[in-house]
């Protein structure tokens, strides 16, 4: 142990220790050269003494130090003084997760899912520059006082997993992956299986496998199923819990296959809690019927023969080897000896029960061919023949199945109406549905659909349509009341009325803002329920009143002002020399006196250097408006745009995004992701731009999915960093 006071490397001051671990010893110290308060972990003496493990440990911990991510404890030096093996790192003033666990007992499930997207973030990037962590566990996750996670200790858990280092094992063992108890090669599948084991601690409390000696857990990691998270945590979402399973699957090749797949099913539990998104590889799927070449058989005939030991004897045996026989050598020769016996007389009885099994065959085959000639056997028995009508009859020739329409059935109905297809069914939840209450309200494949016999149909049953209440839009623009509304998953109905007046003949409500709701505000509607918004028209002045000047404004802006008209137009054009969202021109001109009943008002938009096609098609606005388009989209989701109009069918979201907590005004990435039969699928809507806050989005989703989650991240340092994530909604634009 470090004295306060003591220099490291002439540069270092030790101030005082703040942790200890199996390997090292952390202490708080200020760095002189650069004026700033830094951690120092310090080999254990017993471990100085390693030449190969100081070797490869300060090789680790130099490659780590080439890691920089919001979410790892970044390295700054790494070195040695007169014996003492350093690592200087990023002091982080907070706990570990393992500390926040203790205090908390269990973490709610956003909490946690928030926790395990930022550790995956940061492990992410150490993959991608090749480093595995190989020792991933609360205790090597560190919780900020402002809320950032981070992940450290890169260096000393590489180094570690090439030397048996019985204080790190101990330590480590409740999260190792099946290969490394096994001892086999560990790559960044074994730190996704110790990330699953951390997300199953945080929602439970508890570690899946425990025991009293670290050889009993180990064996547990190889041969026991640990028990459902949601066993000890009922209210565990449905997705998250099957994340955690597809984690910690034993098989390598059945777990997730990188971070970024880990990632993108965190995010996508957010805003489908409930869903069956995640793919979990059945043990019936990976054990198919695999040809054997004849190389591959040579080589199996001409393999020494071995009895197998089971893993958990192997495992036993390696730790428990000494070098002392226990057993005189002629008791050993006697028990030899005695089990060569057993096999010869073993030999006599296999012969025996061989002999039988032949007379068997011969009386059967005997049987049938009587059978046959006296006409008592046919080819097929009237039984079997009509079960194969019946099995056939609602099956193509290529023995696909056509998926029948359950929405709307009761779950008794629905198995009545399946259990002759040669489908199955199984629940999934409730959900809030316009269905009767107790009735399917939808099914993961679409009706029509063309399946292989013995699939399962998944569905959610109907707890009837979610309650919301009508929200007060006073002093709103008639484009943003009406877009609050759909948000909020209700039918938007706009009209335009001419205001009261107020005593002074002003208008009480001024033109383009919303003047009313039907329902009232506070009143409670199901969703997908109408709600009338009237937005006023202002001050009636007749037939005939001078048209207002829009060029330079946005396209919010000048539909508002054009709020005592009823008939207005939205257009867009190609434009180098406007900004995108700009109007760029305008018909009737502005100063025109026209009637604001009968004059259609034409507004020409700016979609920058795009073409329109790939963007929005001409549309309307109706009496409220839309909103401004966004000012680039990626290739992407210009195909995806192209796409679904040649579909026939077009899915808008047209949302305001409210300045993120933390920008600081660089380029921005927005990157959309939706639950598409069943597979998230993400597009990226714009990347390296500048945009100004409040943000109107304009963007075209995949054909009718009414949802899904808009992350934004900023360009920090190089690198785009997440700063929040948006649910957002999409309606077909007609």
């Amino acid at each position: 142990m470090l004295k306060t006071g003591t220099i490291i490397a002439e540069r270092y001051e030790i101030l005082g220790k703040i942790g200890t671990g199996g390997m090292a010893d952390v202490y708080k110290a200020k760095d002189h050269k650069l004026n700033r308060f830094v951690a120092v972990k310090v080999l254990k003496p017993e471990f100085r003494e390693d030449t190969t493990f100081i070797r490869k440990f300060r090789s680790e911990a130099q490659a780590a130090a080439v890691l920089t991510h919001p979410n790892i404890v970044n390295v700054f030096d790494v070195g040695d003084d007169n014996g003492v093996y350093y690592i200087v790192m990023e002091l982080i003033e907070g706990i570990t997760l393992k500390e926040y666990i203790s205090k908390k007992g269990k973490l709610s499930v956003k909490e946690a899912t928030s926790i395990a997207i930022q550790v995956s973030m940061g492990l992410e990037a150490a993959h991608s520059h090749g480093i595995v962590h190989r020792d991933v566990k609360p205790q090597n996750i560190i919780i900020s006082m402002d809320g950032k996670v981070k992940v450290t200790d890169f260096g000393i858990a590489r180094a570690a997993s090439s030397n048996t280092i019985s204080s790190n094992v101990m330590g480590s063992v409740h999260y190792s992956s099946p290969e490394q108890v096994r001892g086999g090669y560990s790559d960044e599948k074994s730190d996704i299986y110790s990330l699953g084991i951390t997300m199953y601690e945080m929602v439970t409390g508890k570690v899946p496998f425990d025991g009293d000696t670290t050889v009993a857990i180990a064996i547990k990691h190889l041969q026991e199923e640990m028990v459902p998270p949601s066993v000890y945590t009922e209210e565990l979402p449905h997705s998250l819990e099957q994340i955690i399973l597809k984690c910690t699957q034993k098989s390598v090749d059945r777990r997730y296959q990188n971070m970024e797949d880990v990632i993108a099913d965190l995010k996508h539990s957010l805003i489908d809690p409930q869903g069956d998104f995640v793919t979990l590889t059945s043990v019936d799927n990976e054990a198919k019927t695999v040809v054997i070449s004849d190389k591959e058989l040579g080589e199996i005939k001409h393999m020494p023969k071995q009895i197998a030991k089971s893993e958990p004897e192997a495992l036993e045996e390696e730790i428990n080897e000494t070098d002392y026989d226990d057993e005189p050598e002629e008791k050993s020769r006697r028990k030899k000896s005695g089990k060569t016996e057993k096999k010869k007389k073993g030999g006599g009885h296999g012969l025996t029960i061989a002999v039988l099994l032949l007379g068997v065959v011969i009386l059967i085959a005997i049987i049938l061919v009587a059978g046959k000639a006296s006409g008592l056997l046919g080819s097929k028995s009237q039984t079997e023949t009509k079960t194969e009508t019946t099995d056939t009859a609602k099956t193509d020739d290529d023995g696909m199945v056509t998926v029948p329409y359950l929405v709307g059935k009761t779950e008794d109905e629905a198995k009545n109406i399946t259990k002759d297809m040669k489908l199955g069914i199984q629940p999934m939840g409730e959900e809030a549905s316009t269905q009767a209450k107790g009735t399917i309200s939808s099914q993961d494949i679409p009706q029509g659909s063309k399946v292989e016999q013995y699939t399962t149909i998944k569905y959610y049953i109907s707890k009837g349509a979610q309650q919301i209440t009508v929200p007060d839009v006073d002093g709103q623009t008639g484009v943003d009341a009406q877009q609050t509304l759909e948000d909020m998953g209700l039918t938007v109905n706009v009209q335009k009325e001419y205001s009261e007046l107020n005593d002074d003949g002003t208008p009480l409500v001024d033109p383009g803002y919303a003047y009313s709701t039907t329902p009232d505000a506070g009143a409670s509607v199901s969703a997908g329920d109408t709600v009338t918004l009237v937005v006023s028209r202002g001050v009636d002045y007749g037939d005939s009143v001078e048209v207002p000047s829009v060029v330079g404004m946005t396209k919010n802006d000048a539909v508002t002002t054009f709020g005592k008209f009823l008939n207005v137009e939205v257009k867009e054009e190609r434009s180098t020399d406007v900004a995108a969202g700009e109007v760029i021109s305008q018909e009737p001109e502005a100063g025109n006196w026209e009637d604001p009943d009968t004059v259609n008002v034409v507004i020409t938009v700016s979609t920058g250097d795009q073409d329109p096609a790939s963007v929005q098609n001409t549309d309307t606005a109706n009496a409220a408006g839309t909103s401004d388009s966004a000012a680039q989209t990626t290739d992407t989701a210009s195909t995806d745009n192209s796409a679904a109009v040649a579909a026939g069918e077009v899915w808008k979201c047209t949302q305001t995004l409210n300045t993120p907590a933390g920008y600081t005004g660089g380029p921005v990435r927005l990157e959309l992701i939706q639950n598409v039969n069943g597979t998230p699928t993400a597009s990226v809507v714009l990347q390296d731009q500048v945009i100004q806050f409040p943000y109107d989005l304009d963007i075209t989703g995949a054909p009718g999915i009414s949802e899904g989650t808009l992350y934004l991240s900023e360009q920090i340092n190089g690198t785009y960093q997440e700063l929040g994530n948006y649910s957002i909604t999409f309606a077909k634009a007609e």
